[in-house]
């Protein structure tokens, strides 16, 4: 199972531990991740908030690099899934559109290259059956609080992720993994996104709207599946116990993570060391060595 891989700005940074998950468990289940070669960025918030053209032109270029693979191309950055998406939809939909693209690039893209998230590649081609042989581990009831955030699932006719309201493809991971699903109504609400440096009171506001359901639903810990997610909830938590006095102390996790510990693989290679809000009682449940 052979996919183009774009890894996105933030793996080699802020999002390291999530680049690293990704591809410990990928290599536990014989995915190959071929990474796109001069891939760049996808412009994320900023390029849609400035220019539409330059919104579009900017992961339309990585788009054509996949193409030349001739494979289909994987992402993990939600941000990054929900551009490539947006790409594709105006592309196939917008003739003018492509026409301008291709002028920018000096290169036609017909928006054929297929995108998936690394999630759906774990549940629709790995499948459940292998995926539960595959498990040396378990969660032993761990209480997750799975959150979506906005970009996986919005707009539902262009990412076709799952359901915009009550999606449910992670909380089947951690059902798998031997987890207890918690059923909450915050899982795709909004943690502040891109403004996460900006406007960090903003950010504060939203994440301590979320991390506070979690908690009030019984959450032992949340897995994510985007970098700036992450960041917000797990990094913001000092910022919310100055400002708020609400002291979480609640773990936030790639969902990456979680499966590479079912699979034993060692939680500094998952870069589990590197969240602010320590892991360590996860990492003692599953009981995976070092």
């Amino acid at each position: 199972m052979r996919y183009s891989y774009y890894p996105g700005c933030s793996a080699e940074s802020t999002a390291r531990d999530q680049y690293m998950s990704v591809n410990e468990v990928a290599i536990a289940l014989n995915i190959e991740l071929i990474e796109i070669k001069g891939w760049t960025c996808c412009g994320s918030t900023p390029a849609h908030h400035t220019d539409k053209i330059l919104s579009i032109a900017l992961p339309v270029a990585n788009l054509l690099m996949a193409q030349k693979t001739g494979l289909e191309m994987v992402v993990f950055c939600a941000a990054c899934y929900n551009r490539m998406k947006v790409a594709n939809h105006e592309i196939q939909t917008n003739p003018e559109i492509r026409k301008e693209i291709a002028a920018t690039l000096g290169e036609d893209y017909d928006g054929s290259v297929k995108v998936h998230h690394f999630i759906e590649v774990l549940i629709k081609e790995i499948g459940v059956k292998k995926l539960k042989e595959a498990f040396t581990h378990s969660l032993y009831g761990l209480k997750v609080a799975s959150y979506y955030g906005c970009l996986l699932v919005r707009p539902k006719d262009v990412t076709q992720f799952d359901d915009p309201e009550n999606p449910t493809i992670m909380d089947k991971l951690i059902k798998l993994m031997g987890g207890e699903m918690i059923d909450w109504p915050h899982k795709v609400e909004c943690c502040g996104g891109g403004f996460a440096l900006s406007r960090t009171d903003i950010v504060v506001e939203l994440s301590n709207s979320i991390l506070g359901m979690a908690e009030a639903s019984g959450a032992q810990c949340m897995a994510v599946a985007c970098p700036m997610c992450q960041i917000n909830l797990d990094m913001r938590q000092s910022d919310i116990h100055k400002i708020k006095g609400r002291d979480y102390n609640l773990p936030v996790v790639y969902i990456t993570q979680l499966l590479g510990l079912c699979l034993g693989i060692s939680p500094k290679k998952l870069g589990m060391d590197k969240c602010v809000v320590s892991p360590k009682p996860i990492i003692e449940l599953v009981k995976v060595a070092e």
